[in-house]
């Protein structure tokens, strides 16, 4: 092993978790450690990779619609952390489709401040003040948060960075101009995740 390369991390010593021992419950850290932030950035580029495509019936894919999203919001000179969540606020489609921005808030969570969770947890329920009503639906259902500290920063964000995000004249960033912001964005400290 040259001196550039890490140590090998162990393997544990059980094949059921109820004979874990603190030693084991170390190793397994360990290893999640080792490859974590990287990793999550890898998953999160590949699936924001995943929305291209289908532009199920919009003038762009969903693909391109996030990269509007996240130009948008560092045009407008956004926190580092608000441009990966327009970036990737809707990551969660391709899993979950009917409840992608639940799916897409717990995989940014751990990173995310509070108030930015919220936001990408909540922004389809407001997204559908745009719409809901055109199906019979209610559009100001968003309304249960009203009284929501947050209320007012989930729907600017719709409003600025969500509903606005389907013109294909635009000219959005490349996802090449991202992934460096995403690669260090999950990087941060998760003890300090506004840092």
């Amino acid at each position: 092993m040259n001196s550039t390369e890490s140590p090998p991390l162990g393997t544990v010593s059980f094949i059921h978790m109820e004979d874990m021992t603190p030693e084991d419950a170390k190793i397994i850290g360990e290893h999640y450690q080792a490859v974590d932030s990287a990793e999550v950035a890898n998953q999160a580029l590949r699936l924001l990779r995943e929305l291209e495509g289908p532009t199920f019936g919009y003038p762009i894919d969903r693909f391109r619609h996030s990269l509007q999203s996240a130009t948008r919001a560092l045009r407008n000179n956004e926190s580092e952390e608000m441009v990966v969540a327009a970036l990737l606020h809707d990551i969660g489609e391709p899993i979950a489709p009917w409840n992608h921005s639940a799916a897409a808030a717990e995989i940014l969570r751990p990173y995310v401040e509070e108030r930015t969770y919220w936001i990408v947890r909540h922004h389809g329920l407001f997204q559908g003040y745009y719409y809901f009503h055109l199906d019979g639906g209610d559009r100001n259902a968003r309304d249960a948060f009203r009284d929501h500290e947050w209320f007012d920063d989930c729907a600017a964000f719709c409003q600025e960075y969500d509903q606005n995000c389907f013109d294909p004249s635009y000219s959005e960033l490349p996802l090449g101009d991202f992934e460096t912001l995403v690669t260090d964005f999950f990087a941060r400290d998760l003890a300090n995740p506004g840092s």
